[in-house]
């Protein structure tokens, strides 16, 4: 079946439908990675966006349930130059294409994915619409697409109620603002007991239960939306808890201590993104799923002080807290997908409540 994506600019592509053929508005933003597709699809940090793999053809290892990131995938399309048909991989369950069916995604493979990148990343990132319309009428889709934006996806994506999964170390809150499976994976792995809390939870609640430390997870959409969440950070900022936060928790803390947040042209979304640890200089290959960052012009010194920047743009990847024992970053230290160049900072967050003791 033919299908068509728009984007908010007036250009077409035509291409063949995969998955769902309900039609879809949604944010478009582009992904570099070369594998890790389910991760992808399952990273809740997706929500209310529309992927496009860059890399050329997606889909050959099929669906390896286990190594889901959630127990859904998140994002509203997905877009592929060539869709492998028929995986091969001992691990495999199903094929992509049934999965994105069964859980009516639409999407649209045999367009040229690099122009379509070439285009997000010289106009920015853009609404854009996946139908499988034929007589589609153009002016009219531009005006639709023009008033769609990414809302409320955090309390979409996050847990339900509190729940607790075993350990016998550290007690290690986590703050689920659209949490990846992996970032408490990593923690059990080092012997956490880790109590995961919904993203609205109050402060007094989590620290009503004394935690060793306290995790912010990542998560979708724009964090200054995040007004409420905010408003409870800052009283855990106040606790002197050890913290460490990644992704949207990173610029969640930001905003909380007086800093300010940017939509960056078209984010930074990929398992190869370099970022320099600007205390020893050493650089590191990391996984990132982002379009918005901390204005490190806004960033009280006093307050804290850029601890990684990227390499590429030289953006804010990380902040350290003075006179507190919080650390934040932009990228994904748990990975899945990606490198795992940068897994030490757990181990620097156990050594920080272990200290904190």
């Amino acid at each position: 079946m033919k299908a068509f994506l728009i984007l908010e600019d007036g250009t077409v592509f035509k291409g063949s439908s995969i998955g769902s053929t309900r039609e879809v508005i949604s944010e478009i933003v582009f992904n570099t990675s070369m594998t890790g597709y389910l991760e992808v699809l399952t990273d809740p940090s997706y929500a209310g966006q529309a992927v496009v793999m860059t890399y050329p053809l997606i889909g050959n290892y099929g669906i390896c349930h286990e190594d889901m990131e959630s127990l859904k995938p998140w994002p509203d399309g997905y877009i592929v130059r060539e869709l492998s048909r028929i995986p091969s991989n001992f691990r495999s369950g199903d094929t992509l294409q049934h999965f994105l069916k069964e859980h009516n995604i639409p999407g649209i493979s045999g367009i040229d994915t690099r122009a379509l990148t070439k285009i997000l990343r010289e106009k920015g990132t853009m609404n854009g619409m996946i139908t499988t319309d034929e007589g589609f009428d153009l002016g009219e889709v531009i005006l639709r697409m023009k008033t769609y934006s990414v809302t409320g996806v955090v309390e979409k994506t996050t847990c339900r109620e509190k729940y607790v999964l075993p350990g016998c170390g550290k007690k290690v809150a986590l703050l689920d603002l659209g949490a990846k499976n992996n970032i408490a994976r990593s923690l059990q792995e080092r012997g956490c007991e880790v109590t995961v809390y919904p993203a609205f939870a109050k402060a007094e609640e989590i620290l009503s239960s004394r935690p060793d430390g306290i995790m912010l997870s990542n998560g979708p959409g724009d964090p200054k939306e995040c007004v409420e969440i905010i408003g409870e950070i800052k009283k855990l900022y106040e606790s002197n808890v050890p913290i460490f936060a990644i992704c949207l928790g990173h610029q969640l803390m930001a905003l909380a201590a007086g800093a300010d947040t940017h939509k960056l042209k078209y984010g930074h979304r990929g398992g190869n993104h370099p970022v320099k640890d600007l205390e020893t200089g050493r650089v590191y290959i990391s996984s990132q799923n982002h379009g918005y960052v901390v204005d490190v012009d806004t960033i009280d010194p006093v307050v804290a002080v850029p601890a990684f920047v990227n390499v590429n743009d030289g953006t804010n990847e990380g902040l350290k807290y003075m006179n507190k024992n919080i650390f934040t970053v932009q990228y994904h230290p748990e990975a899945c997908p990606g490198p795992q160049d940068s897994g030490y900072l757990f181990d620097r967050f156990i050594k920080m409540m272990e200290v904190g003791k």
